[in-house]
Order: C-alpha cells, then structure tokens, then sequence
C-alpha cells in the first residue's frame, strides 16, 4: 500500500508527461498533415479517370498507403528504428517516437484527403 503512495506521479512530472505528449501529438499531425494532405491529392489526381491519369503512380500509392494504415504501430515502430536513429540520432525519448508517430499518422490522412475530395463533385 505504502508502495503506491511513493511511486505515485507528482504534479511536476505529470506536467511534464503532458507537455511531451502535447509536442508528439502536435509535430506528429503538423508532419503527418504535410506529407499525407499532398499524398491524399496525389492519389485522387491520378487514379483512372483522374485529372492526370497516371496509373503507375495510383497503383504503388495505394497499396503503399493501405499497408502503412494495416499495420499496427508497434510493429510500425520496431520496424522503422534504424530509422529514426539515421534521422533523430535516437530511438527513445520524445524525438524517438515523432518519427514513427508521422510515419503512422500521414497514411490516414492521405486516406482521409482522397476520400473527401472524391465526394466533391
């Protein structure tokens, strides 16, 4: 009981835990929104009967896409540690996990992007 009580958060950590979570979440979609809204345009723009028609284009986005979306992030993120540690130098800590986090999240948005610009009419 006593065990709790002294490994229990205090309220500087907890702040701290939500401000590093704040700035995954923000640099994560602010990343994700560059690289998925273009993807998103990209896939509507040249599939069959697109404005540039470009079925070479169309077919190795989108399955590329639908992968990326399939796969759970725990597996995303062992598969892509060499990875981060090229780009951030680390695999922990807060910039160890926004790579993964954009990796993640720019399939959906691409996803979500084509799919609101093909109800338009």
């Amino acid at each position: 009981m006593f065990d709790l009580i002294d490994t229990a958060i205090t309220g500087d950590q907890f702040l701290l835990a939500l401000h590093d979570t704040l700035i995954m979440v923000a640099v994560s979609l602010g990343f994700g929104a560059l690289i998925g809204v273009p993807l998103g345009i990209v896939l509507v723009v040249c599939r069959p009967g697109g404005i540039v028609a470009n079925p070479v284009v169309h077919q190795a986005l989108n399955p590329l896409i639908n992968v990326l979306r399939s796969l759970p992030f725990i597996i995303l993120l062992i598969v892509i540690l060499p990875f981060t540690r090229l780009l951030v130098g680390t695999t922990i800590g807060t910039a160890g996990a926004i790579v993964p986090l954009i990796v993640f999240v720019a399939p959906y948005i691409a996803r979500l992007v084509e799919s609101s610009l093909l109800e338009v009419d």
